[in-house]
Formats: structure tokens, sequence, C-alpha cells
């Protein structure tokens, strides 16, 4: 960490100077971590129609925090990590064996998750309040080990992404040709599903639960009002999600609001930008 600790140190800012304000380094370590693996799996949410899906994975990590505190783990997030991955597993052999749509399934799953989550958290009568703090996030909480686990999150996402983009492009657009060129449609969903499970569960705690799922919408809703092929698709929305992270948490530390409603407010700007701008 030293290394990209005297990187920052040359940054123009008065909380970037050496040897103090650890917290908002980290903090934007981790957007410049986060931001690039949001934009990257954003666009295959928004061309899979997957939006409320990832939404619905926030819920399902939130039931798993709320187990791992009643389990009293230390760290809970590893359990909501595990919940959501089940979730996700499951959620896709029910959508392959039903013939009902995927938002109707989503929407099951959903409203389980959410329900078991405040049962388990208000269980004898228990308040609710003490996960206050996972709706809001807060960015500037995130340790370095966690730091260096996203970074090895993201590099194993960009070597997935080289390795079976095109079948997950496939399978996307045509489930059925995409089966009878011998891909597994199932397993590609499914281990795209269990991507965006752990990346969901282990941004909620500094992110928020209430706007984690934009970050995983809006980067690639504003690209696809721009771009004119996959490559600038890919660009625009990994440079967007980038830009509106650290605006967001420059925001955040001079003017006071969460981190997370900044950042999803600066992407929201983005896709009007390109809204208006596009041909």
């Amino acid at each position: 960490m030293e290394f990209w600790y005297f990187l920052i140190d040359l940054l123009p800012f008065q909380w970037a100077q050496p040897g103090q304000m650890f917290f908002m380094k980290n903090a934007l370590l981790a957007v410049l971590v986060i931001t690039p693996l949001f934009g990257l799996l954003s666009t295959m949410v928004v061309h899979s129609r997957m939006s409320f899906f990832s939404d619905a994975l926030g819920h399902s990590a939130f039931t798993g925090m709320a187990i791992g505190a009643l389990c009293g783990l230390s760290d809970p997030s590893w359990s909501a990590v595990i919940f959501a991955v089940i979730f996700a597993v499951l959620f896709n052999l029910v959508r392959r064996n039903t013939s009902l749509a995927s938002d109707t399934v989503i929407g099951v799953f959903s409203s389980t998750a959410v329900a078991m989550g405040i049962f388990i958290s208000t269980m004898g009568g228990r308040s609710f309040t003490r996960f206050n703090s996972l709706l809001i996030g807060d960015i500037l909480s995130v340790e370095p080990a966690k730091i260096g686990l996203l970074a090895l999150i993201l590099l194993g996402t960009v070597v997935f992404w080289a390795l079976s983009f095109n079948p997950l492009m496939l399978s996307a657009i045509h489930p059925a040709l995409a089966d009878s060129r011998g891909i597994r449609v199932f397993w590609q969903e499914t281990l795209f599903s269990v991507v965006i499970a752990v990346m969901v569960t282990l941004s909620m705690t500094w992110v928020g639960l209430l706007v984690i799922n934009s970050l995983l919408v809006l980067p690639a809703a504003a690209a696809r009002n721009v771009a004119k092929n996959m490559a600038q698709y890919h660009l625009f929305s990994v440079l967007g999600a980038m830009l509106a992270g650290v605006a967001g948490l420059m925001t955040s530390y001079y003017l006071g609001p969460s981190a997370g409603a900044s950042i999803t407010l600066y992407l929201a700007l983005f896709f009007l930008g390109t809204f208006f701008f596009k041909k």
C-alpha cells in the first residue's frame, strides 16, 4: 500500500498530504477499484436486462448480513457473500426450470429475501436500527485488506471477461442459438450471477444498499446512448463510472453527503448528458 499512498500524496489536495488522513486515501483507492468493476459488469447487466436481479441480490446480501450477525460472526459480510451466491444459483435454477417470466421470479426471490432479512434482524424484539448503516453505506470505513481483495476480484473479472465475453453475449442475445452452438448457457449465466453477487455483497457496506443497484445500471445505460460499437460501450461505461466515483467521493468529503448517493447523482447526470447528445 505504501506505493499507492505515495502516488496519492502527489495529488494537489489538502487531505493528500503525506502521513495523514489515510481513511480518505483508502476510500479513493477503493473507488478506483470498485467503479471499473461496476462499469464492466454494468454492460452485461443492461444488455441482459438483469437490472432488477442486481437489486434483488442486494436484498439477499442484507439477509446474509442479518444471519451473520445472529450467529455472532465478527465479520458478517462473509455470510452475506455465501448467502448471495446461493441466492444467485437458486434464482438461475428456478428461472431455467419454470415458465414464469424473469421479472416474476426476481420479484419472488427479492420479496422473500427482504422479509427473511427483516424477520431475522428483528427476532426477539431486537432493533433494526443497527443495520441502518447498510442502507446508506460508508466508503470512508474501507480497510486496506478489503481494497486488496477487490483488486484481486477486478483482475479475476477482467480475465473472466476476456475468456467468456462472446459466450455470455450470445447467451444474452439468443439462448437457444447459444445452446445449439454447444455453449452451456446455464453455467455461463450462473457464473456471471455469482460474480455480481460477490461484488454487490462486498460493496454494500461502503456504497449503501439503497443506491448500489444504480452502479450496475447507470454506467452502461449512459454509455449505450452514445457508443457506436462494443469497445466504446465498455470504455464509456468504465470511464463514466470511475469519473462519477471520484467526483462523488470529493463531493462527500467537502460537502458531507453520502458518497454512494453522490456517486449515483453524478451517474444520473452522465446518463442525462449522453441522452441529450445521442444520435
